[in-house]
């Protein structure tokens, strides 16, 4: 039997999980919009990011971003194509005004596929909004699986 305290928890948990995916949902909006304005409503000023992904040789390499600076600059700067990042198998943990996201992604400029991976997102609540202070990624252009309704969308 689940105690009230135990579904009052539960309840919260399952609203702090739609807001936490709602970020995310806005961030990559921003992205698909070139909205730097957006996205900084998502991102902590001290974010930081990095990117494993194995270079031509075949070696891992990692690349980090200090700041959310170059990835708002990105975002905000003007594109020839639109960027889509469309994710699958979101899974977010909350423990009070933390949370940690895992998703599939696949990225497209326009119409083109050009990459997935994983994202794994961390955020933190800051006056009652979920401010994304870290993200990691793989990237890779092969062994995607991408489920078959995003695949239709880019045709």
């Amino acid at each position: 039997m689940i105690s009230v305290f135990a579904w009052q928890y539960s309840s919260a948990q399952s609203a702090d999980k739609e807001a936490v995916a709602a970020a995310i949902d806005k961030l990559f909006k921003a992205m698909e919009l070139g909205d730097s304005a957006m996205a900084r409503q998502v991102l902590d000023d001290q974010m930081t990011g990095a990117t494993i992904f194995k270079d031509k040789s075949g070696a891992v390499n990692i690349r980090r971003e200090k700041s959310s600076k170059e990835f708002l600059d990105a975002i905000g700067s003007p594109h020839d194509v639109v960027w889509h990042e469309e994710i699958w198998n979101l899974k977010i943990q909350v423990d009070g005004d933390f949370a940690q996201a895992w998703c599939d992604y696949a990225f497209y400029a326009g119409k083109t596929f050009s990459h997935c991976g994983v994202d794994a997102m961390q955020f933190y609540r800051k006056d009652g909004v979920w401010k994304m202070f870290h993200i990691a990624d793989t990237r890779r252009k092969t062994g995607c699986e991408i489920p078959a309704e995003i695949q239709e969308k880019y045709k």
